[in-house]
């Protein structure tokens, strides 16, 4: 367990991609994030949630008070998350704000879907950190390493919203993206949260180096 900070009010993890942060309704018997933290250091809160297939930077409380204070810092967009995820295609933008309305857990796979209608408001900025052009000896199409800030917490927002723009995460077979050789799961990082230390009042920033099936992909579109 990759352990960032932690001291008597939070725990911050760098999660591994394929680790859940509660059981899974398909393996209930298999590890999972909570239940190896509370082994070890007792009770935890959460505070966010990261999918199964996501890997990165995520916070636990460790008392109660911590778990108020780190909930109303989401609330109210004080504490920030940043994303890393390789997208399909070649965006026309270099910044883009999408606020599609989100509705959760539709149909049996459980998908986000957008729905002008019933959705919650969700907002998602998404930025160009770098392009790859296509190359046809590699068998190889266009596609951008972007910073994604999610400024609400729905459930696969990012990758929904990329989705919706027209350029689902690679590797995301739910969400509309073509099979790939490159990651074997949806493109996605969490790579940094910065947030105010609920005791100290601290304004603290960590991040988590991109895992090695990320770098791989990156490496293989940079030929």
């Amino acid at each position: 367990m990759d352990i960032l900070y932690k001291d008597e009010h939070v725990i911050v993890i760098n999660k591994p991609a394929g680790l859940p942060v509660l059981p899974d309704g398909w393996e209930k018997n298999a590890p999972y994030l909570v239940k190896m933290l509370e082994e070890e250091y007792g009770k935890v809160f959460i505070i966010h949630r990261l999918d199964k297939v996501t890997s990165g930077v995520i916070i636990f409380a460790r008392t109660a008070d911590a778990h108020r204070a780190l909930n109303m810092q989401l609330e109210k967009h004080e504490a920030e998350k940043v994303y890393h995820a390789i997208v399909e295609g070649e965006p026309r933008w270099n910044e883009k704000t999408t606020k599609f309305p989100l509705r959760m857990n539709v149909g049996h796979k459980h998908r986000t879907m957008v729905d002008d209608k019933n959705g919650k408001p969700s907002e998602t900025r998404f930025k160009i950190i770098k392009r790859y052009q296509a190359h046809v000896e590699y068998d190889r199409k266009e596609s951008a390493l972007v910073e994604a800030k999610p400024m609400t917490g729905r459930t696969h927002q990012i990758r929904v919203h990329a989705y919706a723009l027209g350029h689902p995460l690679m590797g995301d077979i739910l969400y509309g993206a073509s099979e790939t050789d490159l990651i074997a799961r949806p493109a996605l990082h969490a790579h940094s949260l910065t947030f105010t230390h609920p005791s100290t009042n601290e304004r603290l920033t960590f991040t988590a180096e991109r895992p090695k099936d990320f770098v791989s992909a990156l490496k293989l579109l940079d030929v």
